[in-house]
């Protein structure tokens, strides 16, 4: 069975990722890409379906294990009554390679060591060809998907597993490297592991080490970039939710769904995310990876694309799998993308508009695009959709949908004023005003004086918290402050962790229950320091930082009681959050302000 998810640290190489356990097996492994088919699943199944274990053979006293300081190379210590050992693993940099770096050295006596490798193309559905080339290497091949496996251990059958065990003395050293290539390719050269491993070092010490971020928690915001930065996909610059999928976000629930692809609902957040530390060549990558996925017809614009822009991502069921921890079913793909979701168009005007204040060069026909956006827009406002949650029940006037269609006209108003942009100025302002005047009247509850999750009901939602964050209304509003205070009060769980919305009373087209969400919570943390709640912000935010796992990563949600992460995982969403919340309360004009601003002189990314 697979391991609690905080249990999992993460490698990648910017084009995929793998999950590596604390008892050292590698659970998760898709490639070439982020989306591709799995070939270690066990982390959906059990061994069966594809792992690679390099641990002690004997029982484990204790664990230890850190990245290198500015890296994604992580480094697991195991200690026996036998001695103790170091496993690094991470994954080469070079383009067009895709190996994954496995070094065994000895620290304290000798340790009996076992290696098993279980390759299943496929999901763990297909099991591959297996040959042994060049002395002891070996070749698994399956379709159009090829590994071959390298090591000084031999290893042997057993009831289609690679299994070895070897001993590591002190001061000794054995490498493992598990390259992939097409089938029909000419396999690559081999890769000198070492020389790998303190390549792989280096560049994430170069990338980090770019970082002009200097405010409080720089440790965490550190660990939440490289994060980022190892789930984009380098070749195009999107970035996906999660390098996992169906990660469930109950325990034996079935609210599990794909999240290894690139949502448009992150896309102000994550500009913020990397301009906060100055990384101005992934801010643009991110944004113009934005404007080829949106071009099109302004109808088309879905919440979600693929890693290079892909529309279609059909979701289907893999029944061979039975789920993380009995999660079922396994899900691949994400129909969630044909949802209509009219926050995105708000999104969308509110990355572009913060691109321009911050200095970031124009691309040709971007304002030409914008303009169909709006005038769709125009015409579409009012209608219901399946709001920001992707709920899979009858569409609904969300009151953060309208919201975020008045950012649209908002920032389409302020790209004239401040901008010298073309277009019909007033009719815009007018537009936003009418939304505005609607949202303050069918979006809030007289009676309670709070603002709602839609237009028929009474309920609370934590989309609400955005309503400062993007300008909307002052956080010190009286309505604000009451729709905060109901949110503290009927959607907290745990010391302030903020839950989406009531799953038990909210009808969302699946069963309910799930655990709080901690991008919510971060925006909890951001209305307090912009409420001038600031003791309370710094207290709650420092609450989210106990919830790290001992690598400094964080899921999607997380359940109080049981004390687990919850959902898919390391969550990009998440660790964006992270970023901007510890600016915000690191000094004044962190993004909550800035995004809320009007005026000018605001101009430029909070530094």
């Amino acid at each position: 069975m697979a391991l609690p998810i905080e249990h999992y640290a993460l490698i990648g190489n910017t084009r995929t990722a793998a999950l590596v356990g604390r008892d050292g097996s590698i659970d998760w492994l898709c490639v070439p890409r982020f989306d591709s088919a799995a070939c270690f699943a066990a982390l959906l199944g059990d061994r069966s379906h594809g792992r690679w274990l390099l641990a002690p053979a004997a029982p484990v006293r204790r664990v230890h294990r850190a990245y290198r300081s500015g890296t994604l190379v992580l480094e697991t210590e195991f200690e026996t009554g036998q001695g103790a050992v170091r496993v690094t693993d991470c994954m080469t940099h070079w383009e067009e390679r895709c190996d994954v770096i496995r070094l065994v050295e000895g620290l304290r006596g000798s340790v009996d060591m076992r290696c098993e490798l279980i390759i299943r193309f496929d999901y763990g559905a297909v099991i591959p060809w297996m040959q042994r080339i060049e002395g002891d290497d070996l070749l698994a091949t399956a379709g159009p998907d090829s590994l071959r496996f390298h090591s000084l251990v031999p290893l042997r059958g057993e009831g289609y597993t690679s299994v070895a065990e070897f001993l590591v003395e002190a001061g000794r050293s054995l490498p493992f490297v598990l390259s992939y290539f097409p089938s029909h390719r000419p396999q690559p050269l081999p890769v000198d592991p070492y020389a790998a491993c303190t390549a792989a070092s280096a560049w994430w010490k170069g990338w980090s080490g770019r970082s002009r971020y200097d405010g409080r928690y720089a440790d965490a915001v550190e660990r939440s970039l490289i994060t980022l930065k190892a789930l984009t996909y380098a070749p195009t610059g999107g970035i996906v939710a999660a390098p996992t999928t169906s990660l469930p976000e109950r325990l034996g629930g079935t609210r599990n769904w794909d999240y290894r692809y690139c949502w448009l609902r992150d896309a102000t957040f994550t500009l913020y995310a990397l301009l906060i530390a100055g990384y101005t060549r992934e801010a643009r990558n991110w944004r113009e990876w934005l404007l080829r996925a949106a071009a099109g017809r302004p109808q088309d614009l879905q919440i979600m694309y693929g890693v290079a822009g892909e529309r279609r991502l059909r979701e289907t069921e893999l029944p061979g799998l039975s789920g993380y921890q009995g999660a079922s079913p396994v899900r691949v793909g994400n129909d969630a993308c044909s949802q209509h979701q009219l926050d995105v168009y708000g999104e969308v005007f509110d990355t572009l508009h913060l691109a321009r204040r911050s200095g970031l060069e124009p691309t040709a026909n971007i304002w030409d695009l914008q303009r169909m956006l709006l005038d769709f827009l125009e015409s579409n406002w009012h209608e219901p959709d399946n709001g920001i949650w992707e709920m899979r029940g009858p569409p609904r006037h969300f009151t953060y949908s309208k919201v975020m269609a008045w950012v649209a006209f908002d920032r389409a108003v302020k790209a004239v004023d401040h901008f010298g942009l073309d277009g019909p100025r007033e009719h815009w302002a007018a537009l936003r005003e009418q939304i505005r005047e609607e949202v303050c009247t069918r979006g809030f509850d007289r009676e309670y004086g709070t603002f709602v999750q839609d237009y028929d009901s009474r309920e609370p939602d934590a989309s609400l918290l955005m309503m400062p964050l993007v300008g909307f209304l002052p956080a010190d509003d009286p309505r604000m402050r009451a729709t905060v205070a109901c949110i503290e009060r009927e959607l907290t769980a745990g010391d302030g962790l903020v839950r989406r919305y009531n799953s038990d009373r909210v009808e969302d087209g699946l069963p309910s229950g799930e655990g709080v969400f901690l991008p919510c919570s971060f925006w909890l943390v951001d209305n307090m320091a912009m409420a001038k709640r600031t003791g309370e912000a710094r207290a709650l935010f420092e609450r989210l930082l106990d919830l790290r796992n001992d690598v400094g990563l964080l899921a999607e949600e997380y359940d109080p009681r049981e004390r687990r992460m919850l959902g898919n995982f390391p969550q990009a969403f998440t660790h964006i959050a992270l970023i901007n919340s510890a600016r915000n309360l690191t000094r004044s004009g962190g993004p909550g302000e800035h995004r809320a601003s009007d005026h000018p002189k605001h101009r430029g990314a909070p530094t």
